[in-house]
C-alpha cells in the first residue's frame, strides 16, 4: 500500500523527493501518512478534492483484496 501511495503522489508532484509516506499497520486496518512539498500540496488534493478522493479510492479497492480497510490522510508538510 505504501508503495502505491508513493508511486501516485510521485507522478503528480513537481518535487517528487519531497513525498514521505508513513504507514500504520494494525489488525485489520492501514493508515497512511502522505506528507509532500508545500507546493505541491493543491496537486495532490486536487481541485474540490478529487484527486485525493480518487486516491482513496485506488487504495480502498487494493487493500479489500488484501481484507483490511484503509485510511489516507494527507498531512501538512512539517517546514510549512
Amino acid at each position: 500500500m505504501k508503495e502505491l501511495v508513493a508511486y501516485m503522489a510521485k507522478n503528480l508532484v513537481n518535487d517528487p523527493s519531497q513525498v514521505r509516506v508513513v504507514e500504520k499497520e494494525g489488525p485489520r486496518s492501514i493508515t497512511l501518512e502522505l506528507s509532500v512539498a508545500p507546493d505541491d500540496m493543491g496537486r495532490v488534493i486536487g481541485k474540490g478534492g478529487r484527486v485525493a478522493n480518487a486516491m482513496r479510492t485506488l487504495l480502498r479497492v487494493a487493500a479489500m483484496r488484501q481484507g483490511k480497510r484503509v485510511t489516507l490522510n494527507i498531512v501538512e508538510p512539517e517546514d510549512a
